[in-house]
């Protein structure tokens, strides 16, 4: 997934800002910091939607003038696992369940900072009916 991202340069700083997350809202010394700031603020905004059982919304094609701040795929499959949960309404322990692992693992899953094999999340995916897919572009 690729976030296209706002830097504007405002008194002397850069200020970031995502037309798809409004919640992330940034800024750095210089272009360098900027990004760094981008990634961290888009990160903490991950968190509230996370804990707030929100969808997380995808990423709209970029313009021209925006960069765009590009997520692993490991952290893309976990935010696309919990749209889906949201989606589907259905709570860690019904997807543990699903599974046949106790809801600590599905928590572990759905903490987008843990190290999750993709295999694991794709498994989950399956779960709820759907599959991920890879692509090289």
């Amino acid at each position: 997934m690729r976030y296209p991202a706002r830097f504007r340069s405002s008194d002397g700083v850069i200020v970031v800002t995502f037309p798809d997350i409004p919640e992330a809202i940034t800024q750095g010394d210089d272009a360098a910091d900027a990004r760094r700031q981008a990634l961290d603020a888009f990160e903490t905004a991950l968190d509230f939607y996370f804990e707030d059982g929100r969808q997380i919304p995808l990423p709209s094609p970029a313009k021209p003038s925006h960069k765009v701040i590009e997520l692993p795929p490991s952290v893309s499959a976990k935010i696309l696992l919990h749209n889906e949960m949201v989606r589907q309404h259905v709570r860690p322990i019904d997807l543990a369940n699903r599974l046949g692992v106790p809801r600590q693992e599905v928590t572990r899953m759905l903490d987008w900072r843990h190290n999750t094999k993709i295999d694991t999340t794709a498994k989950a995916l399956n779960a709820l009916g759907k599959r991920l897919e890879l692509r090289v572009a």
